[in-house]
């Protein structure tokens, strides 16, 4: 038997000693005071019982679902920290452009292989789970966007290297056969204060995959990013890119009240290439980013239909008697409200 929690453990039994404590507390005070105390532990029990509900008890089976063997899985990690908007791609373009060019080639090239996406800045986040659909991830890439500028508080290259480390050995226990490259698409500046961490832990995953450096040793100025904005007051279902009509306004280095420029650090990112056991490639818009596939073979890929889970689920046999005992928490309720009505107080 396993559990489910619908929420963290830890809050779970932070809820349960909380409304338990009040619980039997009103006990002893109904009891001292010489009232009926019963309905409390009634309560008390209602509490346990539901503790039990939100775990979820579940005895689980050995059916698996669909899954896909060989071809190949290509998890694509994308910079987009302030940085990445540098304006030092061609024609004054901002680094993530160059960024959704080259992965439009990538996923063309690669074009019947599995893909994921991971972006990072503040936090790493997988925006698309592993898909066969490249027409989903490149829909992804394309409204990739830098991190809202108010919320920078310095960028760190290792901070998706928990994320991969998670997902790719959850893809490693579900298929340990299948081959797995990755792409990594960056500037390189660490302006966290703290050095970067390493990502050789996830080189045993890999069979292959890059590096790609983004930027120039002159560097770039970048624009600021304030978000999205709704069409109108409290439409937050139908945003709006922010209006083009103002001069664009550029992050200040607040040493120096100045544009902040930005610089491509290429040692930090060779050093990511070779913890990965992957190439580096430097890019630039009049090169090509074909040699970043090179070798790499989607071959054919083929899908498992599976069984279907068929795990039982036990919370419902201690949601019969947390009903019970809710009725009568109604009837009690309902007998109270009688009581106070006008023609039935004590004079």
């Amino acid at each position: 038997m396993i559990a489910n929690p619908v929420l963290p453990g830890w809050a779970l039994a932070l809820l349960t000693v909380v409304l338990c404590a009040f619980a039997l507390w009103r006990f002893v005070a109904q009891r001292r005071a010489g009232r009926p105390a019963a309905m409390w532990l009634a309560r008390t029990a209602m509490v346990v019982l539901l503790l039990v509900i939100a775990l979820r008890p579940t005895i689980p089976t050995d059916g698996q679902g669909p899954r896909a063997t060989g071809g190949l899985e290509v998890y694509v990690v994308v910079d987009t920290t302030s940085s990445m908007a540098a304006e030092d791609w061609a024609g004054g373009q901002a680094r993530l452009d160059g960024v959704k060019a080259d992965l439009q080639q990538i996923v063309d090239t690669l074009e019947g292989a599995q893909f994921s996406l991971v972006t990072f800045d503040a936090a790493a986040v997988q925006r698309v789970p592993l898909t066969t659909d490249s027409s989903a991830m490149l829909s992804a890439v394309d409204v990739l966007k830098q991190e809202v500028t108010t919320f920078s508080r310095g960028s760190s290259i290792d901070e998706p290297v928990a994320l991969l480390g998670t997902l790719l050995a959850e893809a490693e226990e579900l298929n340990p056969d299948q081959r797995r490259v990755l792409f990594y698409l960056g500037d390189g500046e660490q302006t966290s204060g703290l050095a970067p961490g390493s990502f050789e832990s996830l080189a045993p995953y890999l069979s292959g995959g890059a590096v790609l450096g983004y930027g120039t040793a002159q560097g770039g100025r970048m624009q600021e990013f304030l978000g999205e904005r709704p069409t109108q007051f409290g439409d937050t279902a139908n945003p709006q890119p922010q209006p083009t009509d103002l001069p664009p306004a550029y992050i200040q280095d607040p040493s120096t009240g100045s544009d902040a420029l930005s610089v491509v650090d290429e040692p930090a990112l060779r050093s990511i290439a070779e913890q990965l056991g992957v190439q580096y490639l430097h890019r630039a818009a009049d090169s090509s980013v074909a040699p970043a596939t090179t070798g790499i073979r989607v071959g054919a890929l083929t899908v498992e239909p599976g069984e279907p889970d068929s795990s039982v689920e036990l919370y419902w046999i201690f949601a019969i008697p947390f009903g019970l005992l809710a009725l009568l928490e109604l009837y009690a309720a309902g007998a109270l409200l009688l009581d106070l009505r006008p023609g039935r107080r004590t004079p």
